[in-house]
């Protein structure tokens, strides 16, 4: 188990990481997201002991490191992983992953594990980018590190390949029950392979849950448009757990305790109410001939096709044309031509989260 507390990090005056606090637990994989340049990478330079830390401590169960007490990468027990897989050009597979281990046993475990019997003999230059984070892992894990640190290890592969590494990578890691911090600017990837997300802005974590929780329920919203497609729905509180949609014509209900809404707001306020594309659905507007002034909640704005899925903007009818525009996503054979009458309902009946309008 790591425990941060009130980890700050400075380069120069700046200060990069401001007030951190987290605890990954003996197995878990936390995966740390957010923008370029928040410091997500910092942080795994502090625990790695690569820089000093300028406030807090970082408390492990062999070590303990603060302002007045470095402990030096080696004596930390920690494993890395790169994006640039930082390979021994000069080395097979097999001394790569064995490299300065006494024992054997686990460097042969983990060939196995990961599929890479065959490339033992292999020199990196002749590896697929796959091939090559395969055996950085093994490495890592062949030498039974305390942790582990990751730092984007899929951001130089295909988009192919990302999808089945990372599920090797987390059933690895799952296998060998050592905790991980995994750095990506996936959202994608942060939601799937997670046991728990961390968001990141200007150095201040953001929001830090369930990867289900942060997609649903985001405390700010940052944290809702950071991962994911959003939309923001004026609403109008009707009682402490509904509000109506006028857009829509319809009442939904919302989650009782929604801590971004204060106590007051939420009776007498016009709120947003945070929906994702999935939550909605369109309904055609078909018009029989002659009822052609009936308008629908909006029309086609445009249309982005997603191989499995359709995303399509829907422009609220009323609104300045390019405002209020409402996304959907829809099964990929749907198909609506740009202009076209449509309405839009609410069908998912997962927990929806409001906010105060600014």
């Amino acid at each position: 188990m790591i425990t941060i507390n009130n980890l700050s990090i400075n380069y120069g005056d700046t200060k990069v990481i401001d007030n951190l606090n987290l605890t990954l637990a003996n197995d878990e994989i936390l995966m740390l997201v957010g923008p370029t340049g928040c410091g997500k990478s910092t942080i795994l330079k502090a625990l790695s002991g690569l820089i000093p830390i300028a406030e807090g401590e970082i408390v492990h169960q062999d070590w303990t490191a603060n302002t007045k007490k470095h402990i030096t990468p080696e004596k930390r027990n920690v494993g890395m992983v790169f994006q640039d897989f930082a390979l021994f050009p000069h080395l097979t597979v097999e001394q790569n992953i064995a490299f300065r281990l006494k024992d054997n046993s686990q460097s042969k475990r983990w060939i196995d594990a990961l599929g890479l019997q065959k490339f033992r003999h292999v020199k990196p230059s002749n590896l697929s980018g796959g091939q090559k984070q395969r055996v950085a892992l093994a490495r890592t894990l062949a030498h039974q590190p305390s942790f582990i640190l990751l730092d984007e290890p899929l951001s130089n592969l295909d988009a192919a390949l990302k999808d089945d590494l990372r599920w090797e990578i987390r059933s690895a890691l799952k296998a060998a029950a050592i905790p991980a911090i995994w750095v990506t600017h996936d959202q994608e990837e942060a939601l799937s392979v997670g046991d728990r997300i961390g968001v990141l802005h200007a150095g201040k974590l953001e929001q830090l849950d369930k990867p289900e929780r942060c997609y649903n329920q985001p405390v700010n919203r940052f944290v809702a448009r950071f991962l994911g497609e959003t939309n923001f729905i004026s609403a109008k509180m009707l009682t402490e757990n509904t509000c109506l949609v006028p857009a829509f014509g319809v009442e939904q209900a919302i989650e009782k305790n929604t801590e971004q809404v204060d106590e007051k707001s939420r009776l007498t306020e016009s709120v947003y109410l945070l929906l994702r594309p999935e939550d909605l659905s369109i309904q055609v507007n078909d018009l029989p001939e002659g009822e052609g002034e009936r308008k629908g909640h909006g029309s086609v704005f445009s249309m982005r096709y997603e191989g499995s899925s359709r995303l399509y903007q829907i422009q609220i009818a009323g609104k300045p044309k390019g405002d209020n525009l409402v996304k959907v996503r829809t099964r990929h054979d749907i198909n609506l031509e740009v202009g076209q009458s449509v309405n839009l309902q609410i069908t998912s009946n997962r927990i929806k989260t409001i906010f105060e309008k600014e």
